[in-house]
């Protein structure tokens, strides 16, 4: 190859770190041969999609020869049943990852700051890298946004400010009366991107804000939301933005043509209607969040209070080696290193088993 096309690319590209994913299952099966794996490192549901939702999916198997419907018609008639939105302030996305994004492209140009938190998602800082923007990470208070801090970071070059509430992959979040201060403070012409993927989960007496109720009141905040965690519809890749109608506009101008499929399509405006499906799974994510809690208690590790459907602990030395041992006890888990987090591992809250499985191999592993 006589050419360096690294050489030829956009500087910000090629040296940027891409995302990687939680380690695959069928993976771990051809590296150690094992057959009964709990996979507890991407956040999933561990009960699996809702039964309408499967069915609507598996229904629109049977017209797989035509493109799905690139304006999502069913899909924001659900969401306007659901949260009351109309259909002019929604942008459907190939899960929320696409969404954060499409804000990113829509509104960031070269040389523009994009700030967000440390140990924040780690999409934050490559969408703002693709578009040759500065990416400004601002120092975490208690592994959680500072967003004092935050605000204070805002310059002539801020464009674009990303928030996770709950955080991935800490757990950590805000109230409402801390975002509205916020949201206060930031000039109007910055774009304020509201990462709500984990909202489902959170305790309602906890005081987190409702992002959808926000947007009335703060023209430049965009809400994003995705059906891969509490609607266990990861697999398909679908998610939603809402934001003022301009905003909207723009981000559907610049979406791929029919990037949502239609399988996904039909299973999240099902998965809308099953609220029964909904209820077992946050019952679920209650008892086995305080099962992981009591667990790592009793094995005298701290982990940091989640609003989320996983639970980051530490402890207090490196974690790599124990993450390496846990894959060949057949439990997955999350390494967060990528997050600057070395001494941390990310676990899923599974069903009552896998949460066993999880606390028994970790146990053992420690113990070593």
């Amino acid at each position: 190859m006589s050419i360096d096309f690294y050489s030829l690319a956009v500087p910000s590209i090629a040296t940027l770190s891409p995302y990687r994913p939680g380690k695959p299952a069928g993976e771990l099966e051809r590296e150690l041969g094992l057959t009964d794996i709990v996979s507890l490192a991407s956040n999933e549901n561990p009960l699996g999609p809702s039964p309408l939702a499967l069915a609507a999916a598996t229904a629109s198997l049977s017209r797989l020869e035509r493109y799905p419907d690139g304006a999502g018609f069913e899909l924001k008639a659900a969401l306007h049943k659901a949260y009351g939105i109309s259909s002019d302030r929604l942008t459907l996305g190939n899960g929320s990852n696409e969404l954060l994004n499409l804000a990113a492209r829509a509104f960031v140009r070269p040389g523009d700051e994009v700030i967000y938190s440390q140990y924040a998602f780690v999409a934050y800082s490559i969408a703002a890298k693709a578009c040759q923007a500065q990416a400004v990470e601002v120092p975490a208070r208690d592994y959680g946004h500072d967003l004092h801090a935050m605000a204070t970071a805002v310059s002539e070059r801020t464009r674009l400010i990303y928030l996770a509430n709950p955080n991935n992959p800490t757990g950590t979040s805000f109230s409402e009366a801390e975002l509205r201060a916020f949201l206060d403070s930031v000039p109007e012409r910055v774009i304020v991107v509201l990462d709500e993927a984990y909202t489902e989960y959170v305790d309602p007496q906890a005081g987190l804000p409702n992002g959808l109720e926000l947007v009335d009141d703060y023209p430049n905040l965009i809400v994003t939301r995705t059906f891969s965690k509490a609607f266990g519809l990861a697999g398909l890749r679908v998610g939603f933005a809402v934001a003022n109608g301009q905003i909207s506009d723009l981000m559907n101008r610049i979406r791929e043509p029919f990037n949502v499929n239609a399988a996904a399509l039909a299973a999240a405006s099902a998965a809308l209607e099953d609220h029964d499906y909904l209820q077992r799974t946050l019952e679920n994510n209650r008892r086995g969040r305080r099962q992981l809690s009591e667990g790592l208690e009793r094995l005298g590790l701290e982990f940091l209070a989640s609003q989320g459907n996983f639970v980051t602990l530490e402890l207090k030395r490196e974690a790599q080696p124990v993450f390496e041992a846990l894959l060949r006890q057949g439990v997955i888990v999350r390494p967060l290193q990528p997050y600057a987090m070395p001494r941390h591992l990310r676990v899923t809250v599974g069903t009552e088993r896998e949460n066993s499985r999880f606390l028994e191999a970790l146990a053992r592993v420690l113990s070593c």
